[in-house]
C-alpha cells in the first residue's frame, strides 16, 4: 500500500493498495496502521465505521461538520463513485479548492478527508457501496449541508441526479452554510 498526497487539498491523502489477483478474484489490504502513521495521521483516532449503498445517479453531499470537524477515510468497496472534497478551512493554503476522485471497488483506493473539508459523492454504477471510517462519533447537531449545485463550487457532477435526501435537496448555498458552521 502506498500513500500519495492530494495536491489540491492540503492534508488529504490517497491510500492505494496492491491487490493480489488470481482466478478466485483478488485480495488486498485496505487499511494499514504503519502506512497511515507514515503520513502523520493517528491510525487509532478512528472510532466509527459506516457504509452506504447507493444506486446510479444518487448524490450524497455536500456534508461538513461544525465544531471540531470530522476527518474520515472514504473508500468505494463495490461499484464506482465520483467523489468530491472541498477545503473549507479558512487558514488552509488550499482554502476553497475542489478536488474530485474516481473511487471504485476495482482499485479499493481510500481517500483521507481532513476535518474542515466538505465531502460528497455520486454513484456511477447500478450499485455503489461506500465505506467510511470516521474519527469521532456522529452528532446530528453538528451536521452542515451545502448545496451540491452551488455555482461558487462549480462541481462537475457527471450524471443527472436521480435521487438525494431531502436535507441535501434543500441545502443552503456555500455562503449560508459557512455562516451556519461558524455557530
Amino acid at each position: 500500500m502506498k500513500a500519495t498526497e492530494v495536491p489540491e487539498i492540503t492534508g488529504a491523502f490517497l491510500f492505494e493498495p496492491t491487490p493480489y489477483a488470481d482466478e478466485r478474484g483478488f485480495f488486498c489490504r485496505t487499511f494499514d496502521v504503519d502506512v497511515v502513521r507514515s503520513v502523520g495521521l493517528d491510525p487509532y483516532a478512528f472510532v466509527q465505521d459506516s457504509v452506504s449503498r447507493s444506486v446510479r445517479g444518487v448524490l450524497r453531499g455536500m456534508h461538513l461538520r461544525s465544531g471540531a470537524g470530522e476527518a474520515k477515510l472514504v473508500r468505494c468497496s463495490y461499484g464506482r463513485i465520483f467523489d468530491v472534497v472541498v477545503d473549507l478551512r479558512p487558514d488552509s493554503p488550499t482554502y476553497r479548492n475542489v478536488a474530485t476522485f474516481d473511487l471504485s471497488g476495482e482499485t479499493q483506493t481510500t481517500l483521507y478527508v481532513p476535518a474542515g473539508c466538505a465531502h460528497g459523492f455520486q454513484a456511477l454504477t447500478e450499485t455503489a457501496d461506500t465505506s467510511y471510517r470516521i474519527d469521532r462519533p456522529h452528532d446530528p447537531a453538528e451536521d452542515v449541508t451545502i448545496a451540491f449545485d452551488d455555482p461558487e463550487l462549480a462541481i462537475p457532477w457527471p450524471l443527472p441526479v436521480t435521487s438525494m435526501s431531502r436535507r441535501d435537496r434543500e441545502a443552503p448555498s456555500l455562503a449560508e452554510a459557512l455562516k451556519q458552521a461558524e455557530k
